[in-house]
């Protein structure tokens, strides 16, 4: 018999440490009302540390645990799960793996649905997806995301980009950029221009500015500001002057 850790253990874990009270603050905080981006999505209340600390603890489970987790409607559940795919994914580049099976049940999660939440995609797309395309040169699985209409797709298209960037490299968030950079959905424009202010910050303050240069006139507002954060008051009134 498998002494492999099971989603059901993962699941009573999470029962032990939930707090219904801090859960009403979260389904209001993610939007689970009717109508809202997180519509449907139930809470346990439990704080991110402490369902990163209970992944820890079930290292070694099946991909098969971890779709089962993914396919709960507890949001705890799915970030639990994709906290644990993450580390599964990382132990297998450190042992000499690409890790290619963990990244295709974590795009098929995404496709079917189940990383439908800015958390959970933030979580998940840079160190998984981000991480994958950076090392394999797969450029496309991030521009397919990023092309898609669908909220959630489209985020992790945008912020698996953080992976490269966060090693000096631009090149696929500037590729992305065309493809999102009139999506006006506040998620979208968030996403989009933090990822450019993290391009000012960790690659060269001249490529963020030579974006803005061609481009501060048609971005949305939200965007601009993130993208601008770090910048001087003459440069963010610069840029926003171009609107």
């Amino acid at each position: 018999m498998s002494d492999a850790p099971t989603a059901a253990q993962v699941r009573d874990a999470a029962a032990e440490v939930a707090d219904p009270g801090l859960a009403l603050g979260q389904a209001a905080f993610f939007q689970a009302r009717p109508g809202g981006y997180g519509e449907g999505d139930e809470f346990l209340g439990i704080r991110v540390p402490v369902q990163r600390k209970l992944a820890k603890g079930f290292r070694g489970i099946g991909p098969d645990q971890v779709v089962e987790l993914l396919d709960s409607p507890v949001h705890e559940h799915r970030l639990i799960a994709l906290f644990i795919l993450r580390q599964e994914f990382d132990t297998e580049l450190r042992g000499g793996g690409d890790g290619r099976g963990w990244v295709d049940l974590y795009l098929d999660a995404v496709r079917r649905g189940r990383v439908n939440n800015w958390d959970l995609v933030d979580s998940s797309a840079d160190p998984v997806l981000g991480e994958y395309c950076r090392r394999t040169g797969e450029l496309d699985l991030i521009l397919r995301h990023a092309r898609d209409d669908d909220l959630w797709r489209r985020r992790v298209g945008i912020i698996a980009t953080f992976a490269p960037i966060k090693r000096g490299d631009a090149t696929a968030l500037l590729a992305v950029a065309p493809l999102v950079r009139d999506d006006r959905r506040d998620l979208i424009q968030k996403a989009f221009g933090w990822m450019l202010r993290e391009v000012g910050k960790r690659v060269d303050a001249t490529v963020l500015l030579g974006y803005l240069d061609d481009n501060a006139a048609r971005m949305g507002r939200t965007a601009l500001s993130y993208a601008l954060e770090h910048r001087t008051p003459d440069e963010r009134a610069h840029y926003r002057a171009l609107r």
